[in-house]
């Protein structure tokens, strides 16, 4: 255990999967040129060849946030469930590799630890996702600096109500909260105290406008309309445009980190961007130094196959940016 008197820098809460990467040749992309959607196709009522299958344990927006941190030099904890089963176990095996306490994940009995297969095309990917109804509880917790809140299942709406007591009684406990699909779902109302409560929030530009139920990406309004809810520092990424911070009524951008070699797939680089800004700011830097570092793991990231294999640790980062060219950097907009 990566603990220092007891207490935990980042301590993650949310779901933990098992990701089994099933990489397709044989299929196509189909995009409808009335909206947004692209369809993967592949043949119906055929035997369709794979070219290969990659497991990879212990993923999920929360468990890769832990994994980042901890790797970035953290003493970190992961909150989640899992069934008491050989998957189960492979994750807890994982985590402990990379030294990611586990007292705090819950293991059920007669449950099934959540298992995705993930359809890898191209540089992207179609996630199959099936979530196990689990328990959640909120194991009795030491001092904690950060807590990084991301997705859960569609029947977690009374968890956070724990997570907000908690919150209550530990005013010094800073909270980062990256929302999964069904926190967006739940819709900003219900989730208030949590919005209220944050330090720091991040999403995409598409997250942005269904949370806000505003049509149109225009970041400023997007960012404000986010604040107002009650975060302090607001982050919205978007894709190869870069991200933006919004903090003190200030926009600022920063460019992606260029890729070292092509991208091999995108899995992850939305969670490496979150919490590598999150452990920056748990490691005293600034929100501007804390924006710089997200884009670098993000990069490096997709170098790999899966959210994990790519994330650096604080001597790679610094590297990176001690030698990123002159234009990447935040600017003020």
């Amino acid at each position: 255990m990566n603990e220092k008197e007891g207490e935990i820098d980042l301590l993650a809460i949310g779901d933990i999967v098992i990701d089994a990467f099933i990489k397709l040749n044989d299929a196509h992309v189909h995009c409808r040129i009335d909206t947004d959607a692209c369809e993967l196709c592949f043949r119906f009522g055929d035997k369709v060849p794979y070219e290969s299958v990659t497991v990879v344990p212990a993923v999920g927006n929360s468990p890769n946030a832990a994994v980042s941190a901890s790797r970035l030099g953290l003493n970190v904890g992961l909150v989640a469930s899992i069934g008491n089963d050989k998957h189960g176990n492979d994750c807890l095996e994982s985590l402990k590799n990379e030294k990611v306490t586990t007292e705090y994940i819950a293991i059920e009995k007669d449950k099934i630890t959540n298992y995705h297969y993930v359809l890898w095309y191209d540089i992207d990917r179609t996630i199959l996702i099936k979530h196990t109804e689990f328990e959640y509880k909120l194991p009795k917790l030491p001092k904690i600096s950060w807590i990084y809140l991301s997705s859960l299942a569609e029947h977690s709406l009374p968890y956070h109500l724990a997570i907000i007591e908690f919150l209550k009684n530990h005013p010094e406990t800073k909270l980062a909260f990256q929302p999964g699909t069904f926190q967006i779902k739940f819709g900003a109302e219900k989730l208030k105290e949590i919005y209220a409560r944050t330090e720091i929030f991040f999403c995409n530009l598409e997250e942005a406008e269904k949370i806000l139920g505003i049509e149109g990406k225009d970041v400023l309004t997007l960012s404000k309309g986010l604040m107002a809810l009650g975060p302090k520092i607001v982050c919205i990424s978007d894709g190869p445009n870069g991200a933006y911070l919004y903090l003190n009524d200030e926009l600022w951008k920063i460019p992606i980190y260029p890729d070292i070699a092509p991208p091999l797939e995108r899995t992850g680089a939305g969670d490496a961007f979150s919490s590598t800004i999150t452990a920056g700011l748990a490691l005293g830097k600034s929100p501007l130094e804390a924006f710089a570092w997200g884009p670098v793991n993000s990069m490096s990231v997709v170098q790999k196959v899966g959210a994990q294999a790519g994330l650096l640790s604080r001597e790679k980062l610094e590297e990176y940016l001690k030698n990123a060219p002159a234009n990447y950097k935040a600017n003020r907009i």
